[in-house]
């Protein structure tokens, strides 16, 4: 079981957008894969087409019954292969919670030793705020992936979500994969080429030496979760995700093979 988390402290950089984008590619290759939602805002769960109301089973029940089966809360979807567990509004009181509950910062990872093994991939969709989700999810995941959005501004979330990776990985003791994946690319422009090109200066070989253009086919995020949707989807987004998830794959291969 391979566990990512997709995250990024700033918003608006693709976080979802990515998730569902690299999680279709993964169960069209025959992949058992699971999308977790871990947004209060729970746009992936909105871009299955489950609404908010009734409030449906989903993450939080993993932190409110410890002993929650993955697989009987996960949702199918019509893409074969892709499930999804859904996100509740409620999410947002963890915080508050986990000042007198102990045992918070480790559901995730309690819940994928119990029932991860019926998947190949996790995918974790972060919200970008750093706290007790985000930190279960880091804590969670061997690979993060922050898509980062190629303008200046999002430089300083990326170097913030690196700080907390470095955090997450000393407390933890073990190594976390870090891969940036630059995205809504515009070639068009001089300041989006200049930052691609200062993201990759400084960070190196973290950095996809390609970038997720823009593509308004995406605007409507749910075309990522139709069945109907040809394999062979000729947008440029898409194209660059099947790209950037053998790039992703390879790493994590290396990451595995160092540690075998």
């Amino acid at each position: 079981m391979r566990v990512w988390a997709i995250a990024n402290q700033k918003g608006g950089v693709g976080k979802t957008t990515t998730t569902l984008a690299l999680g279709r590619a993964l169960a069209i290759r025959g992949a058992r894969v699971l999308l977790v939602d871990l947004d209060p805002h729970a746009s992936l769960t909105r871009a299955f087409g489950l609404p908010a109301e009734p409030a449906p089973a989903g993450v939080l029940d993993l932190f409110d019954r410890p002993d929650s089966e993955l697989q009987q809360l996960a949702r199918s979807s019509d893409i074969e292969h892709l499930a999804y567990l859904p996100a509740q509004t409620a999410l947002a009181t963890l915080e508050r919670r986990s000042a007198t509950q102990p045992g918070l910062g480790l559901a995730l990872s309690n819940a994928l030793a119990r029932g991860g093994h019926a998947y190949d991939h996790v995918l974790f969709d972060c919200a970008p705020t750093l706290g007790l989700l985000m930190v279960n999810a880091l804590a969670a995941a061997d690979h993060l992936v922050i898509p980062t959005q190629t303008e200046p501004l999002a430089l300083h979330g990326l170097n913030g979500m690196l700080r907390t990776a470095a955090m997450i990985e000393r407390s933890r003791q073990r190594e976390l994969l870090v891969s940036v994946l630059p995205t809504l690319h515009d070639r068009r422009t001089r300041t989006g080429n200049e930052t691609l090109k200062a993201m990759q200066d400084a960070h190196g070989e973290r950095v996809w030496d390609d970038a997720i253009p823009n593509d308004t086919r995406l605007c409507r995020i749910q075309v990522l979760t139709e069945s109907s949707l040809p394999n062979a989807y000729p947008g440029r987004a898409l194209s660059a995700y099947r790209r950037a998830l053998d790039w992703l794959l390879n790493r994590h291969a290396g990451l595995q093979e160092q540690a075998a």
